[in-house]
């Protein structure tokens, strides 16, 4: 397994556990940004679910690389969705960076995992 896959993952997984645990427990910062892109707090639980889904998928990418592959690719889809949202919403750059830096790296996550080194 590639160094910049276990890092990548790792940082993925810190990442997408800590949303979406916020998000699924309706963290008032979180539901009032995602709520003003016109989702509502179920679908911006189910959102949190998916993330939580993704950072376990990629934990268990570890095991199971084909899932952990799975993952990563999920979330790049999830976070194009995001930045497509956020851009309907007629949010700047700011706000869109960031789920397109993160698709990236996951997309990152999921190569890195195919390619041995």
């Amino acid at each position: 397994m590639a160094v910049a896959h276990v890092v990548l993952s790792v940082l993925l997984i810190a990442i997408f556990a800590v949303l979406g645990v916020a998000k699924v427990l309706r963290q008032p910062a979180l539901v009032a940004r995602t709520e003003r892109l016109g989702f509502s707090v179920r679908g911006i639980q189910g959102i949190g679910a998916l993330e939580i889904a993704g950072a376990v998928g990629l934990a268990a990418g570890f095991f199971w690389p084909q899932l952990g592959v799975a993952a990563a690719i999920g979330l790049v889809a999830l976070l194009i969705g995001a930045a497509i949202s956020h851009a309907r919403a007629g949010d700047g750059v700011k706000d869109i960076a960031p789920p397109v830096w993160l698709a990236l790296v996951s997309a990152a996550a999921a190569v890195t995992a195919v390619v041995q080194p």
